[in-house]
């Protein structure tokens, strides 16, 4: 791939996840932070963001989501290696909500 597509399609991701991002945090704000896993301050700039602002920032040559964590037990519990798709997941989600926002990332 060449490094002109790479820009385009970090671009188009990141266009697609602030929006997305957005439209979370203006339907249901506590749900759209755990799940985006930002706190209370970042949730207000990012719904707070205009149109031009969003562009602005999907331009970056940098991907603007990332992993949530580190650790691998949930990677393995979130790709289901292993278990059923639905208990994986909700146990996922269960060791997710109990750590802070922090120390997700």
């Amino acid at each position: 791939m060449r490094s002109s597509d790479m820009r385009e399609e970090i671009r188009e991701l990141n266009l697609a996840y602030l929006m997305l991002a957005q439209q979370m945090l203006r339907e249901d704000r506590p749900a759209a932070m755990f799940r985006l896993g930002v706190g209370e301050e970042l949730a207000g700039v990012l719904e707070s963001l205009s149109s031009a602002q969003v562009l602005r920032m999907a331009s970056s040559n940098m991907l603007l989501c990332q992993f949530r964590f580190s650790d691998v037990m949930l990677v393995d519990l979130l790709s289901s290696h292993g278990r059923s798709k639905g208990a994986a997941h909700l146990h996922a989600a269960i060791l997710a909500a109990g750590r802070p926002v922090e120390t997700l990332t």
